[in-house]
């Protein structure tokens, strides 16, 4: 399994938006950039990210699970776009902030400090269970 952060604006999609959802989910569409699309066609089926809200609270707040591999990014009709399909997974009891994420030596090196911009970003499975501890999952998922 590989691990993924996905951010997005809560006031045009929220981590509640996505829950409402339900098990279908929605697609993660709009991206604009290669380097994320291209870690969307590395996603597999069954794989998490931390849903991250940018630029309005700048925190983790849930986990999403990949339920679809990479498609046509119907909100455009260049071929060049793709994305996955994501649904809620689970809360992060205590959401963690990108202060708390930024004064974490374990996370230094995180994309989240190092590639702020990027909205598509791979976790690495050690960063994933710090995330998570410091969330309050017990036992990272």
């Amino acid at each position: 399994m590989n691990y993924w952060l996905f951010k997005s604006e809560p006031f045009k999609f929220s981590w509640e938006m996505l829950k409402k959802l339900g098990d279908k989910g929605t697609q993660w569409d709009g991206v604009r950039n290669y380097q994320a699309r291209n870690n969307m066609r590395a996603m597999q089926i069954g794989d998490l990210g931390f849903f991250y809200h940018s630029n309005e609270g700048l925190e983790v707040v849930g986990i999403a699970e990949v339920c679809a591999l990479a498609h046509h990014d119907t909100t455009t009709e260049d071929a060049r776009w793709e994305c996955v399909d994501i649904r809620a997974f689970k809360d992060v009891p205590k959401p963690v902030t990108l202060v708390d994420v930024k004064a974490n030596p374990k996370l230094e090196k995180m994309s989240l400090v190092t590639s702020m911009r990027l909205s598509v970003q791979p976790v690495t499975p050690d960063e994933w269970k710090e995330v998570c501890r410091m969330g309050g999952l017990e036992k990272a998922p």
